[in-house]
């Protein structure tokens, strides 16, 4: 049986990416071989990875723009503080806020990997409750189902 087990990211430098991933997202070393590194959240760094996978150097994209970390938050003000202190940060696009009132925000890691943070839906669910919305018009809202939502409420109680 084939399963699967994590996505890895080809990275330049194994120390840069390790250190980037620790100190914006909180990611602890699970597993350290050197050139490939899992972290705490389920995915894995990998150093010359054009070497491991025997395809050429040339092949290997910076800013491919094709897919994303996805990283949530209980506290999305707290990380876009947090996130001031990485002056060297390039940002995909400034915190906004989606259709379905999620805040969020995209970054590029060192290797031009996008990096989206975003507030927990459960969060966005609450934030509605606390402006007077009721269950089915916050579930219209952020395309949550109603139990979802009517979860999220009793967490306020």
């Amino acid at each position: 049986m084939v399963q699967y087990r994590m996505p890895v990211l080809a990275v330049r430098d194994i120390e840069i990416s390790k250190q980037f991933y620790h100190d914006l997202f909180d990611q602890e070393v699970t597993l350290d071989l050197g050139a490939n590194v899992t972290l705490s959240g389920g995915f894995a760094l990998q150093e010359d990875f054009d070497e491991l996978a025997d395809i050429p150097k040339s092949t290997i994209l910076h800013q491919s723009n094709n897919m994303e970390l996805y990283f949530e938050t209980e506290d999305f003000d707290a990380f876009l503080e947090k996130l001031h202190d990485f002056l060297d940060i390039e940002l995909v696009h400034p915190p906004k806020m989606h259709e379905w009132h999620q805040r969020v925000v995209r970054l590029y890691d060192p290797d031009w990997h996008i990096v989206e943070v975003g507030e927990s839906m459960e969060v966005v669910a609450q934030r509605l409750l606390r402006e007077g919305y009721d269950v089915a018009q916050i579930a219209k809202l952020t395309q949550m189902p109603e139990p979802f939502v009517e979860q999220c409420r009793k967490g306020l109680e």
